[in-house]
């Protein structure tokens, strides 16, 4: 099973970039860039409830289970 961080695609749909989403949530490019790569061990539903702010979307517009990858 697997967490899977689709915030590429949810920043393709809102043509955003991640230097914009990094702005606006208040988070580096760094710790985004862990995040939409899937490298992420743990958000912060601060976090979580600030990039869906931004994004105008529900968490599980960014986050996608995944059995048995």
């Amino acid at each position: 099973m697997k967490i899977i961080v689709n915030l590429d695609v949810v920043l393709a749909q809102r043509k955003m970039s991640m230097t914009e989403l990094a702005s606006e949530v208040g988070v580096t490019m760094a710790n985004l860039s862990v995040l939409k790569n899937n490298k992420a061990k743990a958000i912060r539903f601060s976090t979580l409830e600030k990039i869906c702010e931004v994004l105008d979307c529900q968490p599980g517009d960014i986050l996608e289970y995944r059995a048995g990858d």
